[in-house]
């Protein structure tokens, strides 16, 4: 890494912050690609370190990247904003990166997408992430495509449910994951600067189905163990009417979730952080928060 400089693009996302972290934990240097500085102002960014574009107008990523250095894009959108589209971000802002990496002669490309993507092209929220991977295999600079499994930020959902006594699952919740901690996957994106293998799917160290899932998100909040099981054949029909009378911008979130819901999510397992001890420490916030003065 001598010499080089890494940029990270989608530096004031979930994933974008931690991969900050492990780099000035690593003394590494690096850039930062935000919209507005003030969206990473608890990192301490110097000026040097912030640059200030947007990547879906790519006048103004001109020169912001310099030859030798590592490019990381954990760009993309969960839910549609601004106007724009998956494919707009996903994807054309992602290209409008490549190109000037490409063009600045940039000694590698890091990309995050999600676990099993080529095998979900039919979701609006993977199709656009999948041709982007597409596109960057038929490029000529050395690339890593990173495949996590669901960020545990992910899972707040069963802490939402949780905090009201009960959580609610589709089928017999017994389909298992192990999702990552942003912490723990910063440190596989990082690694991934030195290596030569071109995908890597990652997720946490513990495999759980989503009933110990929601088991884990009540015991949380000192909760007895209340978990309603709703038909599949609702999930299935929400997902129908989802598509018939709403637009991608609208049903591109939920038409992931309730499809992940509906199948394994399996990866190599990595890293140190439990989803007990993250839901513990976030249902914590959320009791301390309820008894502020102002919440009184």
């Amino acid at each position: 890494m001598e010499g080089r400089r890494v940029i990270v693009a989608g530096a004031s996302g979930y994933l974008g912050k931690h991969i900050i972290r492990e780099l000035q934990l690593r003394k590494i240097e690096f850039g930062a690609i935000v919209r507005k500085k003030e969206s990473v102002y608890e990192l301490n960014l110097t000026d040097k370190q912030l640059i200030e574009a947007e990547v879906a107008k790519p006048n103004t990523l001109s020169g912001i990247i310099n030859n030798g250095d590592v490019l990381i894009s954990c760009v993309g959108i969960t839910r549609q904003k601004d106007g724009l589209t998956y494919k707009d971000v996903d994807f054309q802002a992602n290209v409008n990166l490549l190109n000037e990496a490409k063009a600045s002669g940039a000694a590698k490309v890091i990309y995050i997408s999600v676990l099993n993507g080529e095998l979900m092209r039919h979701l609006k929220l993977v199709e656009a992430k999948e041709a982007f991977v597409d596109y960057l295999k038929t490029s000529t600079l050395n690339y890593t495509v990173i495949r996590p499994n669901g960020f545990f930020s992910d899972m707040k959902d069963f802490l939402q449910m949780a905090r009201k006594g009960k959580v609610f699952l589709f089928g017999k919740g017994q389909f298992m994951l192990n999702p990552i901690h942003g912490a723990d996957l910063a440190r596989v994106v990082v690694d991934s600067i030195e290596t030569s293998t071109n995908e890597i799917e990652v997720g946490g160290p513990d495999i759980l189905t989503q009933e110990e899932i929601a088991e884990l998100a009540l015991k949380a909040f000192k909760f007895e163990i209340k978990i309603s099981h709703i038909p599949d054949w609702v999930r299935k029909s929400i997902l129908a009417l989802l598509r018939a009378f709403t637009t991608s911008k609208t049903y591109g979130p939920y038409e992931f979730f309730l499809s992940m819901m509906a199948q394994d999510n399996i990866a190599p397992r990595y890293g140190v952080h439990r989803l007990k001890d993250y839901f513990q420490e976030e249902a914590d916030k959320i009791n301390t928060h309820k008894k502020t003065p102002t919440e009184l």
